[in-house]
């Protein structure tokens, strides 16, 4: 698996804040061993805090599950409006917004593995959470495809949810075969992703 850039290598540290703390722990230990197979009480003795302190920032195990994806989502989220937002030409805004997700994605690539692999864990009522927080961000992104459709800078003989569809799904599959020590950097394999992308939308 590749390295995370928002947890630190064995746990956080004693000062990291307790939520962070035992989301570090969380996450590397749901990586390692998978969420069914991570008790609460294992998350909390290698945080070093009390069950207590879990359930009072977070409630369940599941809430640690959903945060660990929320937070990467909040981030793509953020990212992808200010992408959208800016005034530059629409082609040049979804190719930013293409690759921004596939590099963040990369970033986390433990966070949306667990997440990928044990979603259907979640509670009903997370889980639809979920839902709607990731469709919120696909909406947006559909978006930038149907303003280029409309102004004629992208071809519409595709519908667009089929657009978001295929380029997204090329990142959820990045979990199972993207390596750190491989012959291509994250901006590069999100270049030829966006790329990709843009050249299968051109009129």
């Amino acid at each position: 698996m590749a390295a995370r850039t928002t947890t630190e290598p064995e746990g956080a540290a004693p000062e990291t804040p307790v939520p962070q703390r035992l989301l570090a722990v969380a996450t590397r230990l749901f990586a390692e061993r998978g969420y069914d197979r991570t008790s609460v009480q294992e998350i909390v003795e290698a945080a070093g805090v009390t069950k207590g302190a879990l359930y009072h920032y977070f409630g369940s195990k599941d809430d640690l599950l959903h945060e660990v994806y929320a937070r990467m989502l909040r981030l793509q989220q953020q990212r992808l409006d200010a992408v959208a937002d800016s005034d530059a030409p629409v082609e040049e805004r979804l190719r930013a917004a293409a690759a921004d997700v596939v590099v963040t994605t990369i970033e986390n690539l433990d966070d949306a593995a667990i997440f990928f692999r044990s979603m259907h864990q979640l509670s009903p009522d997370k889980f639809k959470q979920v839902r709607a927080e990731r469709r919120r961000y696909h909406e947006r992104f559909r978006a930038l495809v149907e303003e280029g459709q409309r102004a004629g800078v992208f071809s519409e003989a595709t519908p667009a949810d089929l657009v978001v569809d295929y380029h997204f799904g090329s990142v959820h599959h990045l979990s199972t075969w993207y390596r750190a020590e491989g012959p291509l950097t994250p901006q590069q394999v999100a270049d030829h992703l966006a790329d990709l992308l843009l050249r299968a939308l051109r009129p």
